[in-house]
């Protein structure tokens, strides 16, 4: 009880010392708190949807995916009469057709495209009566026949939309325009899928092909009949050669593949929070370290009155448990806030989430209480395990522990061996001879590098700090001297201050190096290696027919490149089978895209019954040129053709592709099956490039879902898309640097208290305000950029590592973005007078006789 009572003094005597501290596991626990209660809520929004449009029981064509992805544009579909059938079955109470195509592009009379802008499908298909379930018509009516549609309410809010708009929908079958007569509302949370409706004939005409089909037959079971039972039902009225799903393993499949695409977002963001957590523990260190330093003289009356060890060590313990249990109730509930303003973003963005499916599940509150109060405890372990060691005589002396000069040089040793430990696994890495051996390599590389950079960051900061100091505050005179003496006075607290900087701009220097070097590389290889002037390719869908027609007869055009992706087994000399991709494309891909070879050449690959294959899958199988691989096509017949090239893998681009001519496919692939082109070539005739570009665009107005680029463009796209993944990446790594700051405020804040007699008798002497402020905002620049100055070295050094791997998937250029690492650390700078402020202005308001009675 009496250390208990101890504690609890000591905690609100020091509350404003605590303050940072407690900040840092706040951010901390609600970063953690707040993934989870957006990715589950996340989670909520998809399981409602999925339950409640699921049917009893589903019957669909056995090839079909939940994803919606047929090969040839057109989705799986089964006979009407299986209608009949279903509704045959014992215990059926209803059944109906249903069309669905995700295969779709809806625009406007403007052209502009209905679709989310989140990633999220555009869905076409007939109204039924299941639709009914999530689903009421708000405005006007259902469709009634070729010339009419419905759309979502979310989709008409968003695209200003209203009843007498008239949409065209583009599909693999071909273009097809309707008025909307009606809007329909979601019941429940829609996510963002743009959804359109048509009558059912025009469905199975314009989105299969064919009347008298459909995608789905939905069942509803009669009074009393499960829908297990009706499912057992429903295969024996039927042969068998369908896919049949209960309500539940239909919604399960599609839980499945959103919950893949959510793991990553949730174990992501969770990484990030972890990164801020290991900064925030060098925060907490810091504060303790430094409490224990100022209570040097009241711990060793504690033990001279009796107070053991234990009890010392116990107190400072339930100080810091103290702190993490604040912490983490207030990072509990921002961490609701965090997630209802990620809900909000994501609406901006188009993906709409509601807060009446927010989702905090009772481990929510559980895990960021558990996490905040064991971190900032085990934090917290060592400066407790310091104050055990204060002896009785210390009352004596003046606050400060001394410094334990053998503990200092064993430290430095393991700092030492940890680093050249993991140097030796960065160049093991970059040595390695496979990118999975590599990467294994790596990250051991940088766990010890920078385990070791931590340990022996207060052996570093003696001379660090030095430099920096000959370089930037000698210009300050006394002023800059004292600012100096004042960072290397405690060099384990500049070092430990400096570590939790230094982290998080590792992270970025080195991410900074691996998406210059992939925008380097792949440029490089763009400029050597593609011949086409001009690259045409969608987002969502494959290039439709009528698309690839209107950019043949486009003017100015020497040739227009088809290529064409599909699925196929491959079967070896040896007997292996392979499960893959071939590419069919015309013999002019070998100008639009010139790969060197190993054997053969790679025109020869787009002759009669001949096909082209990788380096890599030619040492693995052992293949050679004028071997015969047998390829069964999916959908199609089974050929056997002859290796004519043997492309070389070292590059980037179409690495590991296989190659063969359209015509060689169309003889063993039926002409339903053939799929629609994955993208486009084309070159511009000789002086003409201006002119077809300006023409190729203009052929392709109607199809908004395309682009067309010319090497320029693409170049611009491939910076462009790297940039807004590392902006991404900064901003999650933007809590770490957040708390780094704070540690950096939180050193200084504690500092000026610890030197309060100190900095009254510089006063007292002569020191201005002015200039006093000034000691403090120098030493918190060089504090910071010390840690600046490690975090980017590190990580440029793991940058260079990962670009050895990239090199052995082609990406071969190491680029070094100097403008953006020289940013990062003149950044520093300015960081470290920002968090100087506040300290800086409460040193400058100190009452020097107050100061100097200070005990």
């Amino acid at each position: 009880m009496t250390v208990l009572k101890t504690s609890m003094r000591n905690f609100f005597a020091h509350k404003g010392r605590m303050a940072l501290s407690a900040v840092a596991v706040l951010l901390s626990v609600a970063f953690v708190c707040g993934t989870l209660v957006f990715t589950d809520t996340m989670n909520t929004t998809f399981d409602k949807l999925f339950s409640t449009t699921a049917s009893d029981v589903t019957v669909s064509p056995k090839a079909a995916k939940s994803d919606d992805t047929p090969q040839n544009g057109k989705p799986e579909s089964l006979p009407a009469g299986t209608v009949q059938q279903v509704a045959k079955a014992d215990g059926v109470k209803s059944a109906e057709g249903a069309v669905s195509s995700m295969n779709v592009t809806v625009v406007d009379s403007d052209n502009k495209n209905m679709g989310s802008s989140t990633g999220a499908p555009t869905i076409a298909g007939n109204w039924t009566k299941s639709d009914l379930r999530s689903m009421e018509i708000t405005s006007g009516h259902a469709p009634r026949g070729p010339t009419e549609t419905m759309v979502d309410a979310d989709t008409a809010d968003k695209h200003d939309l209203k009843i007498g708009d008239e949409l065209r929908t583009i599909s693999v079958i071909g273009d097809f325009k309707a008025k909307i007569v009606g809007i329909a509302t979601f019941k429940i949370t829609n996510p963002g899928a743009a959804i359109v409706y048509f009558d059912t004939a025009t469905a199975q005409r314009e989105l299969l092909g064919t009347e008298g089909r459909f995608t789905q037959v939905y069942a509803t079971a009669a009074a009393g009949v499960s829908d297990t039972q009706l499912k057992r039902n429903v295969t024996q009225a039927l042969d068998g050669t369908y896919k049949i799903q209960t309500a539940k393993e239909n919604a399960d499949e599609n839980r499945e593949d959103v919950g893949e695409f959510m793991n990553v977002i949730k174990y992501a963001m969770l990484g990030f929070a972890g990164i801020a957590f290991l900064v925030g523990i060098f925060l907490i260190i810091n504060t303790f370290s430094m409490l224990v330093a100022q209570r040097t003289r009241e711990i060793g009356l504690m033990r001279a009155i009796g107070s053991s060890r234990k009890q010392v060590n116990r107190s400072v313990l339930v100080e810091s448990l103290l702190l993490g249990f604040v912490g983490s109730v207030l990072g509990v509930g921002a961490g609701v806030g965090i997630a209802i303003g990620l809900m909000k973003l994501m609406g901006m963005a188009g993906m709409n989430l509601s807060t009446e499916d927010l989702t905090i599940k009772a481990t929510t509150p559980v895990v960021g209480m558990i996490l905040g109060v064991v971190v900032t405890v085990l934090a917290a372990y060592l400066p407790a395990r310091r104050a055990g060691k204060v002896s009785p005589m210390a009352a004596l002396r003046d606050a400060g522990t001394p410094a334990d000069g053998k503990a200092g040089r064993i430290r430095g040793v393991i700092g030492l061996v940890l680093t050249g430990a993991g140097g030796y696994a960065l160049y093991a890495a970059a040595t390695a001879d496979t990118a999975k051996d590599g990467s294994l390599l790596l990250a051991g590389g940088v766990v010890l590098t920078l385990i070791g950079f931590v340990v022996i960051g207060p052996l570093l900061a003696g001379g660090v700090v030095r430099v920096i100091s000959a370089v930037i505050l000698r210009a300050f005179g006394p002023v800059g001297r004292m600012a100096e003496r004042n960072a290397l006075r405690n060099p384990r607290r500049t070092g430990a201050t400096g570590a939790a900087l230094m982290i998080g701009l590792a992270l970025v220097a080195c991410l900074s190096v691996v998406g210059s070097s992939m925008v380097a590389s792949a440029t490089s290889e763009l400029d050597k290696s593609v011949g086409a002037d001009f690259i045409v390719q969608g987002n969502s869908q494959r290039i439709v027919p009528q698309a690839q027609k209107a950019m043949e007869q486009s003017p100015d055009l020497a040739h227009v490149t088809s290529y064409k992706e599909l699925e196929a087994t491959l079967t070896t000399p040896d007997g292996k089978k392979d499960v893959s991709q071939v590419t069919a494309a015309d013999p002019t891909y070998a100008q639009d895209l010139r790969r060197p070879t190993t054997e053969g050449t790679l025109s020869a690959a787009y002759g009669k019954n001949a096909m082209s294959v990788g380096s890599d899958y030619a040492k693995d199988h052992g293949v050679h040129v004028g071997d015969t691989i047998t390829v069964a096509f999916k959908g199609g017949d089974t050929a056997k053709l002859k290796v004519a090239a043997i492309t070389d893998d070292s590059g980037a681009l179409d690495q590991g592709a296989r190659y063969l001519s359209i015509e060689t496919m169309k003889k063993y692939v039926p002409a339903d099956q053939i799929p629609p082109n994955s993208m486009m070539f084309a070159k511009a005739k000789d002086g003409q490039e201006k002119q077809a570009y300006a023409a190729l665009k203009d052929a392709l107005h109607d199809y908004p879902q395309y682009q067309v680029r010319d090497q320029t463009d693409y170049k611009q796209e491939l910076k462009d898309q790297v940039g807004q993944l590392l902006n991404m990446v900064y901003g999650l790594l933007g809590l770490a640097i957040i708390v780094a700051i704070l540690g950096v405020v939180n050193t200084l804040a504690l500092s000026v208290v610890e030197r309060t007699r100190e900095i009254g008798l510089m006063r007292a002497i002569g020191l201005s305000r002015r200039q006093l402020r000034r000691m403090i905002r120098m030493e918190s620049v060089v504090i910071a950029l010390f840690g600046a100055l490690l975090g980017l070295g590190l990580g440029m050094g793991w940058g260079a590592t990962a670009q050895k791997l990239l090199a052995m998937e082609g990406l071969n250029v190491l680029d070094i973005p100097w403008p953006t690492i020289l940013g990062v650390f003149i950044g520093s700078a300015f960081v470290g007078l920002f968090a100087a402020l506040i300290p800086a202005f409460r040193a400058g308001r100190m009452n020097v006789l107050n100061a100097i009675a200070t005990e």
